[in-house]
């Protein structure tokens, strides 16, 4: 069964909305991707972002924003 929605109606629930779309953005890759990604030895691009930033002082625009690029089958690659 699917998890209720939030009631957008409400700003509590219009927070736990964004709450809930910024997880969803923030952890778009497969959990596949990130292990191929380990297994050759590297890192996820937000985990290079971490390691090369302080701590609280990234802040990420455009979370919601996805590519438009369709050639090369890379519309198929979407999360």
């Amino acid at each position: 069964m699917s998890e209720p929605e939030a009631h957008i109606h409400t700003t509590a629930g219009k927070l736990a909305d964004l709450q809930r779309r910024i997880e969803e953005a923030t952890h778009a890759g497969s959990a596949r991707a990130v292990e191929k990604q380990h297994a050759k030895g590297k890192l996820t691009a937000r985990e290079r972002i971490d390691l090369l930033l302080d701590e609280g002082s990234f802040v990420e625009l455009d979370e919601f924003a996805r590519h438009r690029a369709t050639d090369f089958g890379m519309a198929d690659n979407r999360p």
